[in-house]
């Protein structure tokens, strides 16, 4: 591996995407290099560490899953009988969801939940369940579609109290932090930690870097609480290779959370999804791992299983998204073996706006409209806030062109009835379902 080149394109890659600061780390060929650029906060003179916390996002989720993994193969949950069954709490359930929604589900989004609760400033997860369980209506049956889900990963921090008696927060770490040395650090609820590294929102065309608070709710915390630096990142990386002895979980358990689900499709995320897992790239040469993002932070952690390469890469700004995708595609190049998602060529050449895609898409409380701009364009709001300018391409699927940053790296489609109409919008792996097409 081409140590100084890299170093050399991470501060090169954060000046020209305006990233205040970076981390990166590498474990590869029994050895694990750290290197940090920039500072933690725009405007301060703090330098970037290698030990600084970055607010993770959803790579929360990957300890979340390990956690539960680690209590299914102790026989304290079982991944494919319904959770209802076996979790106290659930009684309250959609008879759709009580009588068939499990684990395996819920770790691989294809529980059919919504992406998110309305209920999130309850003060518990099972006051949460409490409140909204009866009321959840599931996009699609559980096991039938993708869907991205972090109300999904509040069910799996719920069975995680139940059966263990500890809290989420003291779960995560006696279970999987504390045994990889990694001190638990959280950016909300009662283990709320100070010292985290702040994030910002970044507008390039305009020059202009704003620092953000998280706002994360505290009963959110399964999904996207662990704030962490990249060597953090590394030491749960490596324990989910399967090349590391004395490992955190079993041969079989780490196989199925690298294992792409079949029918899973997490359309503009990456090419499949294990539990708790995503993959990247063709069975040939896959990586697997999770991306994160926090109110203006952007966290990426990838494995390469065959060689045990991991690398992991934290920034402070939510253009760190575009900086990562710069960097894994060198990589490669630079002797590290790990791949990515890159959604941009699947839409093809630009077509005419195509009929019947504008109007509303419910998914759960959250609403995606497609609104016209003009003649030829196509906006993309959320919850009547204006989200991306859309170019659609072949298949019926769209680049996004960021309406805050002008960034253009994401993708999403429309999905059609059997009869060709129009009928899910799937954006950010999450889909949502045109709402004049849901019975009133």
């Amino acid at each position: 591996m081409h140590r100084s080149r890299v170093h050399a394109l991470l501060a090169e890659l954060a000046r020209e995407h305006a990233v205040p600061g970076v981390q990166l780390a590498i474990h590869h060929e029994d050895r694990t290099w750290v290197w940090e650029a920039g500072v933690v906060r725009h405007g301060e003179p703090e330098p970037m560490t290698t030990a600084a916390a970055v607010p993770t996002g959803s790579i929360t989720k990957v300890v979340t899953a390990a956690t539960v993994m680690a209590l299914a193969a102790d026989g304290d949950l079982d991944l494919d009988e319904p959770l209802a069954a076996q979790v106290g709490g659930l009684d309250n359930l959609p008879a759709c969801l009580g009588e068939a929604l499990t684990l395996r589900h819920l770790l691989s989004h294809t529980s059919g939940l919504p992406s998110d609760s309305a209920a999130a400033t309850a003060p518990s997860l099972r006051r949460l369940l409490a409140e909204e369980g009866a009321d959840l209506a599931p996009l699609a049956e559980p096991g039938a579609a993708f869907s991205y889900s972090n109300l999904g990963y509040l069910l799996i921090g719920h069975a995680i109290e139940d059966v263990t008696g500890m809290s989420w927060a003291e779960a995560i770490a006696a279970i999987v932090l504390t045994p990889l040395g990694i001190t638990p650090r959280l950016v909300v609820g009662p283990r709320r930690t100070g010292g985290i590294v702040s994030g910002h929102t970044v507008d390039r065309a305009r020059g202009v870097v704003r620092p953000v608070a998280q706002s994360l709710g505290a009963v959110e915390a399964p999904a996207g609480a662990i704030a962490a630096s990249a060597a953090d990142l590394v030491l749960i990386g490596r324990a989910l290779t399967g090349h590391e002895r004395g490992a955190l979980l079993d041969p079989g358990s780490i196989k199925d959370m690298q294992t792409p689900v079949p029918g899973a499709e997490p359309f503009g995320m990456a090419d499949g999804w294990g539990l708790g897992l995503a993959s990247y790239g063709s069975a040939a040469s896959t990586s697997i791992g999770h991306d994160g993002t926090g109110d203006g932070t952007s966290c990426h952690l990838r494995m390469n299983p065959s060689t045990g390469t991991v690398v992991a890469m934290t920034a402070n700004a939510g253009s760190g998204f575009a900086l990562w995708r710069a960097l894994a595609a060198a990589l490669p190049e630079h002797g590290v073996p790990v791949r990515d998602h890159d959604p941009m060529p699947e839409t093809g050449a630009p077509t005419p706006v195509p009929p019947g895609c504008e109007g509303d898409y419910d998914n759960g409380g959250t609403v995606y409209s497609i609104v016209r701009r003009g003649l030829e364009t196509l906006r993309l709001t959320v919850d009547d806030e204006p989200f991306a300018d859309l170019t659609f391409g072949a298949n019926l699927r769209f680049t996004m062109r960021d309406c805050d940053t002008g960034e253009t790296d994401q993708v999403g489609r429309i999905l059609t009835d059997r009869s060709g109409r129009p009928s899910w919008l799937q954006v950010g792996g999450r889909l949502a379902r045109k709402r004049d097409l849901v019975p009133a």
